[in-house]
């Protein structure tokens, strides 16, 4: 593959502001996808999701479709962009499978959407001119057996697991990235993300939190792989995003990835309980064999993140939790069959937040 810097061209459709962006979000409908959408709205910016809508939900971004500033195309990344789309400022890359039950459906397609997507990106913003944005993932670290892990980190992952994909799917694009912006002298920012969670989660998403939260509200056993003792690190995806921004922003070069998580760690079965308190559920816990490569803990060391963009995660768990458990409590409230607790209709029938609206043309 051969990437060469081209001159910018204009844009050919897009309106721009005297200081807002024209952007690209590949997997823009996605659980993040649509967090970030929003904030890159809520900030002036002119926004062009591209998703396939396989895992995510066009539905979560038609509220924001109100104005000229949102366009909406189904796209496939691993395809070369479509024709007759503007110059883009940034482009951020969030288009893959991101839990388990979704990248293991078709192994060999999330290596492709990894591998083929970072070259289309790459392509088009050495095409633009533009700054890229890559979502990494704290997989690149396998099952660690150094904590909290740092960048410097090189990993402890089995290439042909179950995982593997995923986790070598991400490596491959860092590396891609890595050294295409660094031959066609594009500005890069990378971020490994540790686990989040937040609105927007699909309730059959397959993840720890969207599990045990779902699980709890519909009454059934709240299932802990193993003996619960493992870990994980929880950010809630507020915080998440407002890291996104601080490091797409940043002026200077930050030398390679960027740990974005939360440091404190949970136990599984800590979490469990902690779902089951907030919610009320009189679910059990039960206990299943741990999956093959699942890692024993994950914590980020974020000394790099708290350097570089004076971040760090303001949103308790609890605090977090009770947002998401609303949410979900909405989502099963409004699907047949109603299986929802009692306590959370309630909840569920509350009037929501406002959210911000989008200017925009939808395009499918």
């Amino acid at each position: 593959m051969k990437i060469q810097h081209r001159p910018a061209r204009p844009a050919r459709s897009l309106p721009r502001s005297s200081s807002g962006k024209v952007v690209a979000v590949t997997g823009g409908a996605g659980f993040l996808g649509t967090h970030l959408c929003e904030a890159l709205l809520a900030r002036g910016h002119h926004v062009v999701s591209l998703d396939n809508y396989a895992t995510g939900s066009r539905e979560n971004l038609r509220p924001l479709v109100a104005t000229n500033r949102l366009t909406l195309i189904e796209h496939d990344v691993v395809e070369p962009f479509p024709a007759g789309l503007p110059r883009f400022d940034e482009i951020w890359n969030l288009a893959c499978p991101a839990s388990p039950p979704h990248y293991q459906r078709d192994p060999v397609r999330t290596l492709f959407i990894c591998a083929d997507g970072a070259r289309r990106v790459l392509e088009r913003a050495a095409e633009d001119g533009a700054r890229i944005f890559h979502a990494s993932t704290s997989e690149v670290y396998g099952d660690p057996d150094i904590h909290p892990q740092p960048e410097t980190y090189a990993g402890h992952v089995n290439p042909v697991g179950p995982r593997a994909c995923y986790d070598e799917g991400k490596r491959f694009a860092e590396a891609v990235f890595t050294d295409g912006c660094a031959r066609a002298g594009l500005e890069l920012r990378m971020a490994r993300i540790f686990n989040t969670y937040g609105p927007f989660m699909h309730p059959d998403d397959g993840r720890v939190v969207s599990n045990f939260v779902v699980q709890a509200l519909r009454g059934e056993d709240i299932t802990v792989y193993g003996d619960g003792s493992q870990t994980r690190s929880f950010c809630y995806a507020d915080d998440l995003i407002a890291g996104f921004l601080a490091l797409m922003a940043l002026d200077g070069d930050p030398s390679g990835p960027v740990n974005l998580g939360n440091p404190v760690e949970t136990r599984m079965d800590e979490l469990a309980e902690l779902v089951v308190d907030l919610t009320g559920s009189r679910s059990r816990i039960v206990r299943r064999p741990l999956p093959v490569d699942d890692p024993r803990r994950r914590r980020p060391d974020i000394a790099k993140a708290r350097a570089l963009l004076n971040w760090e995660p303001k949103v308790s768990l609890r605090a977090g939790l009770t947002r998401t458990i609303d949410y979900f409590a909405g989502r099963i409230a409004a699907e047949p069959p109603m299986r929802l607790l009692p306590g959370f209709l309630a909840t569920a029938a509350r009037p929501q937040a406002a959210r911000p609206q989008a200017e925009g043309v939808l395009v499918s």
